[in-house]
């Protein structure tokens, strides 16, 4: 009996002993495996067709792995003008990936640095005017544009040195300034659009020694026209275009990096160098099902990811956040940067369109735009939706940054109902245009018109903009309107009419083909 259970004994031993080889051999078997997998995932061209099959493998959905080329572009409008999708092979791939070679234009810095442009002049009889409002003539002025101790550009000048040659040039007579029409001040550097705004403090302000650096915030979709528009119209006054773009729709759907693609083939390169690129990879968690969560997070994105990357900045500069269809008018944001004494926010009226400029609408669209950045970081945590919000007053750190900047905050808005300080062109793009937007549109605003097949038909949308009749079948009243009249359009489509005529005249008008 003793002899039986020795043999049970051994044979136990034995038969775990070749199942732990066993198991050895097997696991052993396993690690070659995983480190040749390894291997393979390492080598740059076969990195992004692993990880699809492993995607494949584990999610079940082929569709995804062509998301990881990149390769969803916009094809061109087809015969019937739809803006139609579809893939590309790496070959045929032409959309950049602002990761790869390009430098990482996404994670780049910019450093922001004093505006030496001579905006202020000195006339003979010693009055300091502003350049652009001043009523001169070459001869009887000079650039004053000198620097103080730290290097700064001074725009306003002491000019108690050579007082008595000036006197003596002027004889009795007070320096003054000539201001050109438009314009207004002792120093001619107004403009209307202020001069007749709610500003309350218009006996306060005065021009500083040291200008302001303007920075502007905008999401660009596809709204390229106007966006051309926009750097023309702001590129002497902007010191930096912050340009948000996302790989994702306001809907949530993936759509190629379109203003990059321009950015790099020399599209914008007369302002490239005011140009940040910020790149927003990823849709926030709730977006499509409530839509107003993903269209208050590509501000929110803009300008926390965009602030981050700006060095050099000084409290007092300005902060301006606009949608790619709002375009303000130089004379006021260059207000902004050479005055002192005006409060914040600010706001701006804009002269509102749809379509295009000639279906002018009543009224004006004014929304908060702007602050200096000490408010925005402050008040408004960073965060640009905020600042579009007219509560900053129930904000946790309203009453510190009123006692730490000394002045009461009140909150005005450059122009009026009467006298515009900008353009919001609503919808202004050719038919095609127009049903990317509708297909692109946020899941939050309802209703949501591309929704409706028959909302997205070009003949539908055409005579929508034939007739100025909105989604709903409605067909408003709009007051006549003029190319010639003042603030019909900015200047740089005015220059060139021809190119932005479906934008300055309407293209399906009876006597139009």
């Amino acid at each position: 009996m003793f002899s039986l259970l020795k043999i049970s004994r051994h044979k136990l031993i034995l038969f775990c002993s070749v199942g732990f080889c066993v198991v050895s051999l097997l696991y052993y078997c396993k690690a070659l495996q995983r480190d040749t997998l390894l291997r393979q995932l390492s080598h740059q061209k076969s990195n992004l067709k692993s990880l699809a099959f492993i995607n494949v493998f584990l999610w079940g959905d082929p569709a995804d792995s062509s998301s990881l080329n990149n390769n969803f572009m916009v094809d061109a409008y087809n015969k019937k003008g739809l803006m139609r999708q579809r893939a590309h092979t790496e070959k045929e791939q032409s959309i950049p990936d602002p990761t790869g070679p390009h430098g990482e234009l996404h994670k780049r810095s910019y450093v922001l640095q004093d505006d030496l442009t001579p905006y202020f002049i000195r006339t003979e009889t010693g009055a300091l005017c502003f350049r652009e409002g001043t009523e001169t003539t070459p001869s009887k002025v000079k650039a004053s544009n000198t620097k103080d101790n730290e290097g700064h550009p001074l725009i306003l000048e002491h000019h108690k040195k050579n007082s008595t040659d000036h006197k003596a040039r002027s004889g009795n007579k007070a320096a003054k300034c000539v201001c050109r029409q438009g314009w207004h001040g002792p120093n001619c550097g107004v403009p209307t659009v202020v001069q007749h705004s709610n500003l309350p403090t218009k006996s306060h302000i005065k021009p500083r020694k040291v200008p302001r650096r303007v920075l502007n915030a905008i999401n660009i979709n596809h709204e390229f026209d106007m966006l051309h528009a926009r750097f023309h119209e702001l590129g002497d006054a902007v010191d930096l275009f912050l340009v948000c773009e996302s790989n994702f729709t306001a809907y949530g759907e993936s759509k190629p990096l379109m203003f990059l693609q321009l950015f790099l083939n020399g599209t914008f390169n007369y302002i490239k160098h005011k140009i940040l690129y910020i790149f927003l990879d990823h849709f926030p968690s709730g977006g499509r099902a409530d839509g107003w969560i993903a269209d208050d997070y590509l501000r929110t994105f803009l300008t926390k990811n965009g602030l981050s990357r700006v060095r050099g900045l000084r409290r007092d500069d300005v902060f301006l956040l606009n949608d790619a269809d709002e375009i303000p008018v130089k004379e006021g944001v260059l207000f902004l940067k050479f005055y002192d004494g005006w409060t914040e926010p600010f706001g701006i009226h804009m002269r509102k369109s749809l379509y295009g400029f000639y279906w002018r609408q009543l009224g004006t669209l004014d929304v908060i735009s702007g602050c200096t950045v000490a408010m925005l970081l402050m008040v408004y945590k960073g965060d640009g939706i905020l600042l579009r919000r007219r509560n900053y007053f129930t904000m946790p750190g309203f009453r510190q940054y009123e006692n730490t900047s000394g002045h009461v905050l009140i909150p005005w808005s450059i122009g009026s109902p009467v006298h515009y300080a900008g353009w919001h062109c609503s919808w202004c793009f050719k038919p095609e245009g127009i049903y990317y937007k509708l297909v692109s549109a946020q899941n939050g605003d309802f209703p949501r018109w591309g929704d409706y097949a028959e909302k997205r038909k070009l003949t539908y949308i055409t005579d929508l903009i034939r007739t100025g009749g909105w989604f709903d079948d409605s067909v408003p009243q709009y007051p006549p309107t003029d190319p010639r009249e003042h603030m019909f359009a900015p200047k740089y489509l005015m220059d060139n009419y021809k190119q932005y005529h479906y934008l300055l005249e309407n293209p399906y008008a009876k006597g139009r083909s």
